[in-house]
C-alpha cells in the first residue's frame, strides 16, 4: 500500500501487510505523483494497482505509466479513460450511437480568444439560459458554474477554465443546458476483454450538495422494468463503443417529462458501488481483479445482468463526511474521539477511521459510508434509521444531522427525489434548534435526582424543512414510576439525548 505522511497512522495503512512512504500530506507531492507511486509498486513486487475512486483513478496517464511499467491496472484502458474520461469526447461518442447527451456544445469555449465572444454567445443561446460552464476533464463540480444570462457568460468562462486547469491540469471547458429539476441516476456497467458488456442495474444518486452525491440507492426508486431495460441498453452501447474492459459507470439525468439524457462516464469503481453488490450480489471489486487479470465475464455476472431490470431487494447508502450541515457543508477536520459504528441484519459499513484518528484537510471529507439493504425500500429505510440512530462519531462535527433529518422525511419516504433535495427540504437551522430543545429536555431528565422516569423522549420523525416540512415541538411521553439512571433503562435517555443532538452540534 502507498501513503502519504498524513495517513502513516491511519486505520488502512494499520491493516495493510506493508505500506510504503510515497510523500507529505499535500497531495500533489504524494497521490498526484504517478512516478512515486509506480516505484512502490516495482519495490514491493506488486502485480497490479487498484486505482480506488479518487486522485489518480481516472487519468490515463496514470494507467499507461502502470502498464508501461509491467504492471496491471485494475481498471479500463488508457484509450478507453481518454475515450470517455474527456467529457466533450464521451458526448460526441453518445450522440454517434444514439444516445442523447444533455444539450449543449460538443467542442471547448474559446476561453483565450476573445474575439469569438460572439460565436460563444450564440451558442449559449442556442443551448438556452440557464446553463452551465462545465469542465471538460474531471468532475465533482471542479470548474462549474451556472450562467443565468448573456452578460454573465465571460466571467463564468474565464473563472471555470481557471479553476479546471487547477484542479484537473486541463482548462477545457463547454455549455451544457441545466436540466432542472431533475433526478441523477447512473448505470453499473463491466465489460471484458472478449468484447463483452453489461449493465448491473442503475443508482439514484439525486440528493446531493455542490454536484457531490450524499445519499444512493438502488435501484433508482419508481423505473419500470421497460424503462430500467432501455437505460441499461443506452448505457451497455457506449461502453461497447468505448471499448469497455473492467468497470464504469455512465450517468444520466432524468427530467420532469421522464427523458433521460446522458451526462458522462466515470471510468473507475465508484463510492456507491456497495448499493448495487448488495441488490445484485456481486463483488464488484472482486470482479474487477478477474477482469484485469484477463478472464471473461463469469456466469453469475451475466446471471445478474439478466436480472437487473427487475431487481429484487433495495439498498441505500449515505455518506458520513467531516463536513457541518448547518454551515453549508463546510469542511470540519480533527480529531475523533468517539466512534461507534452501527451493525446488525442488513447494515454494512465501509470506512477507514478508527477513534483517535486526526481527519487531515488536505484529503476529501469522507469518513465513513453506511449502507444498508432490505427486502424492499421501506424495510432500508428503517433500518437506516435504525443504523444513524446507533452511530456515535465526536470530536468533529459530521454530517450526522442531515442524514438522520432525510432518513426520517417525508417526501423521502415517497421517493420525491431531485438534485434541488437539499435546497428544497433541509432546514438546518431548525434542525440544530429542535435538537437544542430535546437536548435540554434529555439533560434534565437524566439529573432528577439521580433516577430516570420509566418512558421515553419523543422527538418526531425529524426536520424536512421546505413546504409543509414543519415538524411538531418535542414532546415528553413518560410513564409511571421511577428507575435508577445506571439501572436497565438508563440507555434509553442516552440514546434519547445522542439522537436530540448531545454529540451532534460539538462546539
Amino acid at each position: 500500500m502507498a501513503e502519504a505522511d498524513a495517513d502513516a497512522a491511519a486505520l488502512h495503512v494499520r491493516l495493510a501487510d506493508m505500506a510504503v512512504r510515497i510523500g507529505p500530506p499535500s497531495p500533489t507531492e504524494s497521490y498526484l505523483r504517478i512516478e512515486a507511486i509506480v516505484e512502490a509498486a516495482l519495490r514491493t513486487g506488486a502485480e497490479a494497482i487498484h486505482p480506488g475512486y479518487g486522485f489518480l483513478s481516472e487519468r490515463a496517464a496514470f494507467a499507461r505509466a502502470v502498464e508501461v511499467a509491467g504492471i496491471v491496472f485494475v481498471g479500463p484502458s488508457p484509450a478507453t479513460i481518454e475515450a470517455l474520461g474527456d467529457k466533450l469526447a464521451a458526448r460526441r461518442l453518445a450522440r454517434s450511437v444514439g444516445v442523447d447527451p444533455v444539450p449543449g456544445t460538443l467542442d471547448p469555449a474559446p476561453v483565450d480568444r476573445p474575439d469569438d465572444l460572439e460565436a460563444i454567445l450564440a451558442a449559449a443561446a442556442e443551448v438556452g439560459f440557464p446553463l452551465l460552464v462545465k469542465a471538460a476533464a474531471g468532475g465533482g463540480g471542479r470548474g462549474m458554474r451556472r450562467v443565468t444570462a448573456p452578460g454573465e457568460l465571460a466571467a463564468a468562462l474565464a473563472v471555470g477554465s481557471a479553476e479546471a486547469r487547477a484542479a484537473f491540469g486541463d482548462g477545457a471547458v463547454y455549455l451544457e443546458r441545466e436540466v432542472r429539476p431533475a433526478r441523477h441516476i447512473e448505470v453499473q456497467l463491466l465489460g471484458d476483454r472478449f468484447g463483452t458488456v453489461v449493465a448491473l442495474g442503475e443508482r439514484d444518486c439525486s440528493i446531493q450538495r455542490r454536484h457531490q452525491k450524499l445519499v444512493e440507492e438502488a435501484p433508482a426508486p419508481g423505473l419500470t422494468p421497460e424503462e430500467r431495460r432501455a437505460l441499461h441498453d443506452r448505457a451497455v452501447a457506449l461502453g461497447r463503443a468505448a471499448g469497455l474492459t473492467n468497470a464504469a459507470t455512465v450517468e444520466f439525468l432524468r427530467d420532469s417529462a421522464g427523458r433521460f439524457w446522458f451526462l458522462e462516464v466515470n471510468t473507475r469503481l465508484q463510492v456507491e458501488h456497495p448499493v448495487t453488490e448488495l441488490v445484485s450480489g456481486i463483488d464488484i471489486v472482486h470482479e474487477q481483479l478477474w477482469l484485469a487479470a484477463g478472464a471473461p465475464l463469469s456466469d453469475r455476472v451475466v446471471a445478474a445482468a439478466a436480472r437487473a431490470s427487475e431487481p429484487e431487494g433495495h439498498a441505500i447508502e449515505v455518506r458520513i463526511s467531516a463536513e457541518d450541515p448547518g454551515r453549508g457543508f463546510v469542511p470540519t477536520p480533527g480529531r475523533i474521539d468517539r466512534w461507534r459504528m452501527p451493525a446488525g441484519p442488513g447494515v454494512r459499513v465501509d470506512t477507514a477511521v478508527d477513534v483517535g484518528e486526526r481527519i487531515p484537510p488536505e484529503y476529501d471529507n469522507l469518513i465513513a459510508k453506511c449502507i444498508v439493504v432490505g427486502p424492499d425500500r421501506p424495510t432500508a429505510i428503517a433500518r437506516l434509521r435504525r443504523a444513524l440512530a446507533e452511530m456515535e462519531i465526536g470530536g468533529i462535527q459530521t454530517t450526522l444531522p442531515f442524514h438522520r433529518a432525510a432518513a426520517a422525511d417525508p417526501a423521502f419516504a415517497a421517493a420525491i427525489l431531485s438534485t434541488d433535495w437539499v435546497a428544497e427540504r433541509y432546514d438546518p437551522t431548525a434542525d440544530r434548534a429542535r435538537a437544542a430543545r430535546a437536548a435540554a429536555i434529555a439533560a434534565g431528565l437524566a439529573a432528577l435526582g439521580g433516577e430516570e422516569p420509566v418512558g421515553r423522549l419523543h422527538l418526531g420523525p425529524g426536520t424536512t424543512g421546505g413546504p409543509g416540512g414543519r415538524q411538531p415541538e418535542p414532546s415528553l411521553r413518560v410513564g409511571l414510576g421511577t428507575r435508577p439512571v445506571d439501572g436497565p433503562s438508563a440507555g434509553r435517555w442516552r440514546l434519547a439525548g445522542r439522537e436530540a443532538g448531545l454529540d451532534r452540534w460539538p462546539r
